[in-house]
């Protein structure tokens, strides 16, 4: 299987070649910290190969200090990018920067002692296509 992806300004590209092992909905708060939101959506994979198509120079990595999280963005848009762990032998690809169709699901959600108390709810609460005051 092929994917591709892209930063949110589009200067870094990328492929992946290979099957995603795992999809996990991640609400560990360093997560909760770098997306801005409730959870990451990050899939794994231990043999899919990365290939960037353009914009590697344009990547930054940083990891928390005392810590397994790593994050990979463009210095241009700071969109999440694809990036290795666990010393390249773990490929973590953020499942919103694929530019094509994903058709899996999530495994599950994982480190959910974490979980923002107002990501209980999420059902109950009103759903538009667009912002509520362009409606």
């Amino acid at each position: 299987m092929e994917y591709l992806g892209s930063c949110l300004c589009r200067t870094v590209k990328y492929k992946v070649v290979g099957e995603f092992e795992s999809f996990y909905l991640c609400h560990c708060r360093y997560c909760q910290k770098d997306t801005g939101s409730a959870h990451a959506a990050n899939l794994f994979s231990s043999t899919a190969r990365l290939e960037w198509i353009k914009g590697e120079n344009n990547v930054r990595v940083f990891q928390v200090k005392k810590s397994n999280h790593v994050k990979a963005f463009c210095i241009t848009c700071g969109a999440a990018v694809p990036h290795m762990q666990m010393e390249g032998r773990l490929l973590v690809v953020p499942a919103g920067s694929l530019d094509c169709k994903l058709d899996k699901i999530p495994d599950g959600h994982i480190f959910i002692s974490n979980k923002a108390n107002w990501d209980e709810v999420l059902e109950a609460v009103k759903k538009f296509q667009r912002f509520p005051f362009e409606e």
